[in-house]
Parts: structure tokens; sequence; C-alpha cells
């Protein structure tokens, strides 16, 4: 009974940890957005992409834990985009083939439709949003993995094989080095790589409490331009299709790969950064791929949109699992 209220306790105040600040600072978003001119989350996002965001990794991958076990993070992004593009797949082709009336969910043979919703099923909002539950979660010390697991997978993995996921099936076609283009002169990777080198060089106490506060202060902003994008939202014509995609991306996939990982002695605040990673959100990136390639945009919104406020009901699942594997760790 005991052990039980204890753990009970650690969920309640892992979830004030983090739903104060996401629903706050998304909610402040969200009111902005209203208010202010509709070409003001351009200029913050560009702000955040150029500016804050490498800026916001190198102070947070200072003096952070690195061990040669980093690698697992970009297998296990990359391990579940595919099982999540699978899952996404195999439900298609059992709903067209096999069951009847598959259009009333929106997908039937609309291939447009289809290829957004294998995108919304297999990339994750690992950066505006999985950075900042990580930061509270974990903790700035494991910040490594969800950084590797976002650079390393989740990025690759939208502008890589989501783009060309799209470039076969929409009608739209741009030219197909952009993606490329756009990770190479991505200036998070290059400040990743900038982090990890200076990441131990000793700097003046000043300098670093500065740096770690605009990092801070960095996380709040990604946060309220989540919001701001959220109330541009205002299509929610694919529910249905849109809430099998989630289910698939934030449920079924890292329960699975969850439990695989355990398997695999992996456990901790590793373990945790990596879980959460996985359980992200659709990424914007899903929403700005369908629209270049002209694929089913109302899917990508619907998706993104749910998915953000389904984060509030997951979170405490993934918490409670964190919970029993803690326990059952200790009598492994």
């Amino acid at each position: 009974m005991k052990l039980g209220v204890l753990l009970r306790m650690m969920l309640v105040s892992k979830l004030l940890t983090i739903y104060i600040p996401l629903i706050g600072w998304i909610g402040l978003g969200w009111i902005l957005g209203r208010l202010l001119p509709a070409s003001t989350p351009t200029y913050i996002g560009k702000f955040l992409f150029w500016i804050g965001v490498p800026i916001g990794i190198v102070a947070f991958l200072r003096h952070t834990q690195l061990s040669a076990s980093l690698w697992i993070a970009p297998a296990t992004a990359w391990t579940a985009i595919l099982l999540g593009a699978g899952l996404a797949w195999v439900w298609m082709t059992y709903r067209q083939r096999f069951v009847k009336g598959a259009g009333n969910w929106g997908l039937g043979a609309n291939r447009q439709t289809q290829t957004s919703f294998l995108l919304t099923s297999m990339v994750g909002n690992t950066g505006y949003i999985g950075f900042p539950v990580s930061l509270a979660l974990v903790g700035p010390q494991y910040f490594a993995w969800a950084v590797f697991y976002d650079l390393l997978g989740s990025t690759p993995g939208a502008y890589g094989l989501g783009v060309a996921l799209a470039a076969q099936t929409g009608t739209s076609r741009p030219d197909w080095r952009q993606p490329l283009r756009t990770m190479l002169i991505n200036p998070a990777l290059w400040s990743f790589g900038m982090g990890l080198v200076g990441r131990d060089v000793p700097i003046p106490a000043l300098a670093e409490s500065s740096l770690r506060g605009f990092a801070w202060m960095v996380v709040s902003v990604s946060l309220v331009l989540v919001g701001m994008r959220l109330s541009q939202l205002s299509s929610f014509n694919s529910v249905r299709p849109a809430v099998i995609s989630l289910s698939i991306k934030m449920l079924l996939v890292p329960l699975v790969l969850g439990i695989g990982l355990w398997a695999l002695g992996i456990t901790g605040q590793v373990y945790r950064a990596i879980l959460l990673q996985m359980a992200m959100p659709p990424a914007f990136a899903t929403l700005v791929i369908s629209e270049a390639y002209e694929l089913d945009r109302e899917m990508a919104v619907t998706a993104i949109a749910i998915g953000c406020l389904g984060l509030l009901i997951t979170l405490p699942i993934w918490l409670w699992l964190f919970s029993i594997q803690d326990v059952a760790t200790v009598f492994r």
C-alpha cells in the first residue's frame, strides 16, 4: 500500500512539473496567435531555427552525460519510424481488402491521404515539444539522448524518408535536392557538433548562467510557438483516420519498442529519454511536406492538433509505466 501511494505521489509531482509549463506556455501561444498578425509565428520560428534552438542545444549539452551507447537513440528512432509506417500500411491494406466501407474512415483509395496517414504515423515532434518534455521529465544531464534521437532520427526521417514517400505520391514535384540541402544547412545539426566538442570547455560563471538562462527561455518560446501554430489550425475533417494514426504513433509504437528496450536491459533515465521521444505527437514537418507535395493537408492538420491535445492524456500513461518499470528493475 505504501509503495502504491508513493508511486501515485511521484506521478502527480512529475505531471505538475510538465503540465504547468506545457499548458501555460502553449495556452499563451494560442491566445497570442489569435491576437497577433498571422506572420508572427513565422518570424518566431525563424528566430528559433537560426538562433534560439542552436544556442539552446549548445547550452544543454554542456556537462551532459555521454556514453558510447548514444547510438541507441537514433537506432531506436529509425526503428520507431519504420515500425509506425509499417503498421500504418498494414492497417490501410487490411481496411481496403477485407473491411467493407473502408472509405468511411477517410482513406479509401486516395493515395494523397494514405501518404499523409503514413507520415503522421511515423514522424514525431521531437524538437519543439520533445525537447521541453525531456528536459522537464528527464533532466539536462540526459539531453544528449533526446538530441541524438531528433537530429539523427526524426529530422532525416521526415525530410529524407518522408519526402521520398511524398515525392512518389504527390501531384507536385518540387526539387528533390531541397530536403537534402535543408538538412545540411540545419543550424541545429552544426550547433550539436559544436556543443559536443566544447561541452567541457570552461567559461566564466556569469556566461554559463546566462547561456543556461537563455536556453530555458528558448524552451518556453518553443512551446509558445506550438500554441501559436495550433491557433492557426482550423480544419478537423479527418478525425477518424487521425485517431488511428495517433494510436499507432503515440501508443502502439512506444509500447512495443518500450518493452523491447526494457527487455534489452535499457532502463532508468536513458530509457525515459528515448521512450518520451517516441511518444511525441506528429511533427509539424508532416504538414509542411503535405503542403509542399499536395498531399492531404486536412489529414495532417487534424492529426497534429489532436496529437498535441492527446499528449496531455498519454503522458500520465508513460509516467505510470516508468514507475512500474523502475519497480520491476529493482526485482529483476
